[in-house]
């Protein structure tokens, strides 16, 4: 089924990229078009990915140098069964996270400082585990190519500005056409990118919260990072507007409407559902334990498996704890230490 949308949602990209390409420059216009959609849907399958990570200018990170957070993306990826994907931390004081690559043996995940930073530990492991959740949906495909033709359509209305089209080409709409190129084709892009995040985050939030075992954890953190985006602007996701869908809360300032026009639902929604299925689980036998601590106060390897023996289930769901981060996210050899 992700397939056969991933079909569909790019041959309506191309479709779309095609027809402002006729309003610019006719018929003519058109095939080149088609040709550049057809290019760049090769393109992205294979690097958009990378595009994206060096937009936001990531640092992939390991067991040496963030060694807290990579446990943590560790251990999420083996209770969720997937591969281990690559890591990345962006240097970046708004809390965010997204999740690119085409398919889960070519994952990353990537964490601004500012997430490490202002959340606990149970938090980041929440919102690590929505991310794992999109690339075993299989969405990170679809969420990076999207990114990639929609800027490319806005890209290319924009350039309607500046040339404002052929009056010797086939083109039969005239200065219409054109406005249409400029104005109306780029937001169709972004409606269309707009409405495949919305629909994909719900998802990613519940099978997220299966992963950690905690749906407070993810609300929590929600909550947080949406405070967090409200407060602190993300330059590198204001350039590149496209990209902000990838997103688990939208980076762009001024965008906080649960409606067609916001690249995310509404946050107070997502918690809500995500406090409804806390509220499930702790009335049933599946209820997880919070994430143990050792004596030292570390946490074991597996901090997400069940013990031997189960103690007797809260009434309430597990909440997260207090930030154990500290000023340096990643540790002593971090890369920003």
């Amino acid at each position: 089924m992700n397939t056969l949308r991933t079909a569909m949602l790019l041959a309506a990209m191309t479709a779309l990229f095609m027809g402002v390409g006729y309003l610019i420059g006719g018929s003519g216009g058109m095939v080149i078009a088609f040709v550049i959609a057809a290019a760049m849907n090769l393109f992205s399958y294979w690097n958009a990915d990378k595009m994206v990570l060096s937009m936001n200018r990531a640092v992939e990170v390991d067991e040496r140098n963030a060694p807290e957070y990579y446990a943590i993306v560790q251990s999420l990826a083996r209770q969720a069964g997937l591969p281990m994907p690559k890591t990345y931390l962006i240097d970046n004081p708004q809390p965010n996270a997204f999740a690119t690559g085409r398919n889960p043996q070519n994952a990353a995940v990537a964490a601004t400082t500012g997430l490490l930073q202002q959340l606990s530990h149970e938090e980041v492991a929440a919102v690590m585990a929505h991310e794992l959740a999109h690339v075993q949906h299989r969405d990170t495909l679809t969420m990076t190519i999207v990114a990639t033709l929609a800027g490319a359509i806005s890209m290319l209305g924009n350039f309607t500005f500046f040339f404002g089209g052929n009056r010797d080409n086939n083109n039969s709409f005239g200065i219409i056409g054109v406005l249409v190129a400029m104005i109306v084709a780029p937001f169709a892009a972004m409606i269309v990118q707009m409405a495949i995040s919305r629909t994909r985050e719900y998802e990613a939030d519940r099978r997220g919260a299966e992963i950690c075992g905690q749906p407070l954890w993810l609300a929590s953190a929600l909550d947080k990072i949406a405070r967090g985006a409200e407060r602190i602007r993300n330059p590198d996701a204001e350039r590149n507007p496209a990209t902000a869908h990838l997103f688990i809360i939208n980076p762009l300032s001024g965008e906080r409407m649960d409606s067609l026009f916001s690249t995310h639902p509404n946050t107070d929604n997502r918690i809500a559902a995500l406090q409804a299925m806390a509220q499930d689980m702790a009335g049933g036998a599946s209820a997880r334990q919070p994430m143990p601590r050792q004596a030292d106060g570390q946490r074991p390897s597996g901090p997400w498996e069940r013990a031997a023996e189960q103690p007797e289930q809260p009434t309430e769901p597990a909440r997260p704890k207090s930030n154990p981060w500290g000023r340096n996210p990643t540790g002593p050899k971090g890369p920003w230490s």
